[in-house]
Parts: structure tokens; sequence; C-alpha cells
């Protein structure tokens, strides 16, 4: 009877109950943090992507074609083959010195998370796709007098 008694009060295996208890949390944790890491990546691509737009499309002698095919060359580079948008638009911009025009090179991608999109909704959460937008202005360059 006492044999019965001790093992009834004995603590041995509670430790492996709270190792799985806790185990789905941690794995879930982790697996944001990799997600998020990996969007915030996404997200220094198409800015990057943005700013090559924008440089080719201040140069003489380029046109929209151009800047959208280096911008989407730059993203297919990366790794990023997702639903993107590709907007160039010339911006006047006035400064003491007078004013000039500068193109504005504005990408859209939309990323789709790849563990939080599939686990979120187990929980009442809506992970599936943000929209990463990122904007590049710069000024454009004229041919140079002869």
């Amino acid at each position: 009877m006492a044999v019965i008694k001790n093992r009834l009060h004995s603590e041995r295996g509670a430790e492996l109950i709270e190792f799985a208890l806790v185990l789905p949390l941690l794995l879930l944790l982790i697996a944001g943090v990799v997600d998020f890491g990996m969007m915030f990546q996404s997200y220094e691509v198409v800015t990057n992507a943005a700013r090559e737009g924008a440089r080719v499309g201040v140069l003489p002698g380029y046109d929209v074609p151009d800047v959208q095919a280096r911008v989407n060359a730059y993203l297919g580079a990366s790794g990023l083959t997702g639903a993107r948008t590709t907007t160039v638009t010339n911006v006047p911009v006035t400064t003491g010195a007078g004013t000039f025009t500068a193109r504005s090179v504005t990408v859209a991608y939309t990323y789709t998370f790849a563990v939080l999109g599939i686990a979120a909704p187990l929980f009442g959460g809506n992970f599936g796709n943000i929209q990463l937008n990122a904007v590049s202005v710069m000024r454009t360059e004229t041919a140079a007098a002869p």
C-alpha cells in the first residue's frame, strides 16, 4: 500500500509533460521570428529594386519599359517571384535654386508568410499576405551640352 501511495505523489516525468506543453509555443515563436526576418529581407530587396529602377530611369535615353525591366530583373535575381507592380512618374521638385524634374519609382510586392500564413488561422489570426511598398526618387540627368 505504501508503494502505491508513493507512486501517486511522485513527480517523476513532470518535466517531460511541461516540455510537451511549452514546445508548440516555442516552435510558433521561432517560426514567427523566421517569417518576419524573411519578410524584412524581402522588403530590403523591394527597396533596392526601386532604387535600381530609379537609377536607370534618370539616365537619358531610358524610358518606362527599361525601368520596369530593371526592377523585374532585380526582383527575379533575388528570388521574389510573387505579384508585383512598378509605377514610374515624373515629379517636379522646387528648390531655392530653381525647379527640376525628378523621377519617382514605386514598387509594390505582395509577400506571403510561409509559416504564419498556415498557422495563424488555427489560432484565429490572419497572416496570409502583406503588401510591401518602396519608393525611390532621383533627379533626372540631362545630356551634356556639346
